[in-house]
């Protein structure tokens, strides 16, 4: 029975984190922010590139890029993950994603439901470093657009 609860828990989203001195993470993990820095500074063009300057194999990055992030960089971005409910309506998710884009919201990922009984679910994850707004700002915007019936902060880091 606990492996069925740990099943459902994952597919409810719920992710463990930890903070961890760097001296004690495996040389893999070290080298992939490595990498993933020279990358964003630009110093490189591609991945192969960055995975050879610092002496990592393509397929250990790959395997660590999504999960390791220093901490100023999680400092800096904060990430909400909002539920909406949405009329089945042309041009909704539009306005929707029009109005969070003109607040300086970057939309990271939607996942849309199939509308039943006229209303879709809309999950999306929105990166609000750059915004002026507060999310409950955003949350009381989100409610008052035309077509949205229900907005609901679901989750933020």
């Amino acid at each position: 029975m606990p492996e069925k609860q740990a099943v459902q828990d994952s597919r409810i989203g719920t992710e463990r984190y930890f903070l961890v001195r760097e001296d004690i993470l495996p040389e893999a993990l070290i080298k992939t922010v490595q990498a993933k820095e020279l990358l964003a500074r630009g110093e490189v063009k591609t991945i192969h590139e960055a995975v050879e300057q610092v002496e990592l194999s393509r397929s250990a990055f790959y395997k660590y890029k999504d999960g390791i992030f220093p901490l100023s960089k999680l400092e800096r971005e904060r990430i909400v993950t909002i539920s909406m409910d949405l009329e089945h309506r042309p041009a909704i998710l539009s306005r929707v994603l029009a109005m969070i884009a003109g607040l300086e919201g970057n939309v990271l990922t939607i996942h849309q439901t199939i509308p039943l009984q006229g209303v879709a679910n809309v999950v999306i994850s929105v990166e609000t470093s750059m915004m002026g707004e507060t999310v409950a700002s955003l949350l009381d915007k989100l409610c008052s657009q035309e077509g949205v019936s229900r907005a609901a902060l679901v989750g933020q880091g």
